[in-house]
């Protein structure tokens, strides 16, 4: 996705069409590219400023940032500078204030303080805003063709952000509601006289629109344009004016990407423990080596991070492994120095320091061999309970979703509250049925459609057309069981 103010549209008629890339726009797209690979080892400033006098030279500026933004994602830019910005700027200004002189005279004394040249600390005063880091690295996924056909799409994902509902027809419905699941999307499926329609409830149809929701919704874009035949059609809140956007399978192609790239570990264990947690279902995301930290003069760079998937909210996570007690000391100075920050550490038994490590206020557990889910969720699970609690008395008493049929999981999702959070609200105007939310009129309309002695895979059909995933729940909930027949399957009898 973009962000909102690159959106391109275009409202004539009263629609609300994305406005595409067209063949020329290769050839702006290959120049962007092209400004890119020429400034590795540049400041983001002049980078910044090829980019302005190529806009110069075109009539939409927004097309030239649209490609840029796509770009930046696949660079990577870094504060290079002789001493730390912050160390450099704290000892500058302490010089400045102390004795009051002029800039030239505080920098050579604060260069005096800290072993280093009068340049070195002009250098390092700022070098860590952003148009002062250093782009060192770029990896092109596309060829100019590629780059139009990603903007394509994130120009639509973009446009998508103020839905209030989509409609989706697709020759592979099965990948279409695989994909909606996935992302945890509220839904429900309509059959129609030429197949089936998916409704999606949009980000704007939201008690609060939620960022995290939004965006995916807008991924979901790139499983339906991956299909063969496909049209959407979605409800845009256009500041208050309801348009229609209207896209087929004539307007995007999905773009080719290379393929994930697995990451590497430091040992078995750390491998090992990302490969189990992934595995799991929880309401936190795994983050491989994330941002490195401030410890006072240094840094730490943890393991992993956890981030918790209903808030802003991050805990880091440091397995220690059989050290040397020398490396194990270092370790514990550089915990000593974090502040504000939620930290677990995992330590191999044999090093005896978990009583060290929380003194310094973070969590810590031991380990033999490989690292144990279970105490991992035990040190997560207070700051769970802490974020729910908030998120909980953030949430109306009351909830009313749109959809006939619906379930926990969407409506937490729609909220970016977790399940047991949403499952205390009131719903008046829904049962619950297992772990799904129904109207009663559509119990109502299933309750007339079966009868005791049809067989279980009629009235799962039935179940099908209402949205009903949960054969179990709905047929607890009107009065059957199922009399099992061999492994042919079974039939309805009244319980």
């Amino acid at each position: 996705m973009l962000t909102k103010d690159l959106l391109r549209v275009s409202r004539a008629g009263g629609g609300y069409q994305p406005r595409f890339t067209d063949p020329d726009d290769e050839a702006l797209a290959a120049s962007v590219i092209g400004i890119y690979q020429g400034h590795v080892g540049e400041r983001r400033a002049v980078l910044d400023e090829a980019l302005v006098d190529l806009e110069r030279d075109v009539d939409d500026f927004k097309l030239v940032r649209g490609f840029a933004k796509l770009l930046d994602r696949e660079a990577a830019f870094e504060c290079r500078s002789p001493i730390e910005p912050v160390r450099a700027r704290t000892a500058a200004f302490e010089a400045a204030e102390r004795s009051g002189v002029e800039r030239a005279s505080a920098i050579a004394a604060a260069a005096e303080r800290l072993g280093a040249t009068p340049n070195e600390v002009e250098a390092s005063l700022f070098a860590d805003r952003d148009r002062e880091e250093l782009l060192v690295d770029l990896d092109v996924r596309w060829t100019p063709a590629q780059l139009c056909a990603q903007y394509d799409l994130s120009v639509a994902q973009t446009a998508l952000f103020d839905a209030v509902e989509m409609r989706i027809r697709s020759s592979d419905p099965k990948a279409v509601v695989s994909a909606i699941k996935r992302l945890r999307l509220m839904y429900e499926i309509r059959r129609t006289d030429d197949g089936r329609e998916f409704v999606v409830t949009g980000p704007d149809a939201l008690f609060s629109r939620s960022r995290r929701y939004g965006t995916r919704f807008g991924r979901l874009l790139r499983t339906v344009a991956g299909t063969p035949e496909w049209r959407v059609t979605a409800r845009i809140d256009d500041r208050g004016t309801e348009r229609t956007l209207e896209l087929t399978d004539a307007d995007l192609d999905v773009p080719s990407a290379d393929p994930v790239v697995e990451p590497t570990f430091d040992s078995g264990v750390e491998a090992d423990f990302y490969s189990r947690f992934e595995s799991l279902d929880l309401d936190w995301t795994l983050v491989r080596e994330p941002e490195p930290l401030a410890a006072g003069e240094h840094v730490v760079i943890p393991d992993f991070a956890f981030d918790y998937r209903h808030g802003d909210f991050r805990v880091y996570f440091e397995i220690m492994g059989f050290w040397t007690p020398d490396y194990v000391e270092k370790k514990l100075s550089r915990f000593s120095e974090l502040e504000d920050v939620a930290f677990l550490v995992a330590y191999d038994e044999s090093l005896g320091v978990g009583e060290a490590i929380e003194r310094e206020g973070h969590r810590a557990f031991p380990y033999r061999g490989s690292v144990r889910l279970k105490d991992v969720r035990g040190a997560l699970r207070p700051y769970e309970n802490r974020l729910g609690a908030e998120r909980a008395a953030s949430l109306p008493d009351e909830l009313a979703p749109d959809a006939d049929v619906t379930t926990l999981a969407a409506v937490a999702a729609a909220h970016d509250a977790p399940e047991s959070v949403v499952e205390d609200v009131t719903f008046p105007d829904h049962e619950r049925v297992g772990r799904m939310l129904v109207r009663p009129a559509v119990l109502e309309s299933v309750a007339d459609r079966i009868d005791a002695g049809m067989t279980l895979s009629e009235a799962e059909v039935a179940f099908e057309e209402f949205g009903l995933e949960d054969a179990s729940a709905v047929l607890s909930r009107l009065g059957y069981r199922v009399e099992w027949e061999g492994l042919g399957g079974g039939s309805l009898r009244e319980t």
